[in-house]
């Protein structure tokens, strides 16, 4: 859908007027039909994603790990390129953490309109009794679990298929184009659902609005601030610094070589379409191999999304707030690693993460709900965290390019 993020800010505002129209003007006939179609039109929207959502992240996560099957390269690198990968969103997804549960934006205004969800995330129990049950949680029947709400898994039983389909197995050919071809048309049916999402982000604001005080708005704001701050300590501060560690790399020097796939990045907001620059980037201006840049790059496209990872944690952790939940140490132990997780799945498209953050509400019993004022600013944060996503893409190849000479 062309333009889908003009029509969706669009949508918000004309959603925000009209719930305020309804709530301030005398009840009349007209203004509850109006009111009655956009809950109804919100509802469609919110039921839509819960449709595509189990089967998107089951064969984004087998398509996105059997994409490692595709490069012959020395298992110096893929395991470099992995490890570098895990640590770096570790810290992100981490810092996000950290900087929500010191701010806390949205503790105090509770939106009764949300309701959650029946999904048991992790109850009280001890350390040691949370661990025992969550290990065992990972490895029931994955189709049978999502009766019960738990995508957990599911994620799993695909990160297993995937694994299976990276062995070096001719006759596994068929099994990894029978994935990818599937992913192709759940992203196809993705892409349909978009074409409702700025009618349901109308109709989700209205009822919103409708039922709430304004306060949540000035919360929103300090909620952005936050995540562009964290983001932007991501990639001024911590890879950067990482780089200069490994390589003697400073950062005037990252942003001369790399600025042209920094600005493409921030522009677009899509790691994949960014992609041929960031090669042409890597090989040309820091003089990386092309055996490393070829696997390290379109790889990260995929699968390295440190910015897209800080965002869904501190998102999740703001809606938290917003009604009321205060999650326990195991509960945000579960968000740190679905976090991970999401972001993997997330292909390389601006606001992709839309439909993996209703995953990371789904797994932690959040409403889908907030996803209405949740998109309405994700165009604005995808461009600065797709430009840290690029930069982790970058900055991991120089640093496996040095590892693997030396």
């Amino acid at each position: 859908m062309k333009n889908a993020n003009k029509y969706i800010l669009l949508a918000a505002l004309a959603g925000i007027i009209m719930g305020l129209v309804i709530k301030n003007l005398p009840d009349s006939l007209i203004l509850q039909y109006i009111s009655d179609i956009s809950i109804l039109v919100g509802k469609i929207f919110i039921t839509a994603l819960k449709m595509i959502l189990v089967p998107l992240v089951f064969f984004s996560i087998v398509n996105g790990i059997s994409n490692l099957a595709s490069s012959n390269k020395a298992g110096t690198i893929w395991r470099s390129t992995l490890l570098y990968f895990a640590g770096t969103m570790f810290f992100a997804v981490f810092i996000a953490m950290l900087a929500m549960n010191y701010f806390k934006p949205g503790v105090g205004i509770s939106i009764d309109v949300w309701q959650l969800n029946e999904v048991a995330t992790a109850d009280v129990l001890s350390l040691k009794d949370f661990i025992y049950q969550f290990i065992l949680g990972l490895f029931e029947n994955p189709f049978a679990s999502l009766s019960d709400g738990k995508i957990l898994p599911l994620i799993v039983f695909s990160i297993l298929i995937g694994v299976t389909l990276n062995e070096k197995n001719k006759a596994l050919n068929s099994a990894r184009d029978f994935f990818r071809s599937f992913y192709e048309i759940i992203f196809k049916i993705v892409n349909w659902i978009m074409f409702i999402a700025p009618f349901g982000i109308f109709g989700l604001l209205v009822n919103m609005v409708i039922s709430q005080n304004l306060t949540i708005f000035s919360q929103l704001g300090i909620f952005m601030m936050i995540v562009i701050g964290i983001i932007l300590f991501h990639g001024i501060i911590f890879l950067p610094t990482l780089l200069f560690l490994f390589n003697r790399i400073n950062i005037y020097s990252l942003w001369k070589g790399g600025r042209i796939s920094f600005i493409s990045a921030f522009a677009t907001s899509s790691s994949s379409a960014t992609l041929p620059i960031t090669l042409k980037a890597s090989q040309d201006n820091f003089g990386v191999s092309k055996d490393v840049s070829n696997f390290v790059l379109p790889i990260g496209a995929t699968m390295n999304m440190d910015g897209t990872a800080m965002y869904e944690a501190a998102a999740a952790l703001f809606i938290a707030n917003l009604v009321g939940l205060d999650l326990s140490l195991s509960q945000q132990f579960i968000l740190f690693f679905i976090a991970m997780i999401a972001s993997i799945g997330a292909p390389g498209i601006p606001s992709a993460g839309m439909v993996t953050m209703a995953m990371v509400l789904q797994v932690l019993g959040l409403p889908l709900e907030a996803l209405g004022i949740l998109i309405p600013m994700d165009r604005l944060l995808d461009t600065f965290r797709t430009t840290v996503n690029v930069e982790g893409d970058l900055v991991g190849s120089l640093i496996i390019d040095k590892l693997i000479k030396t």
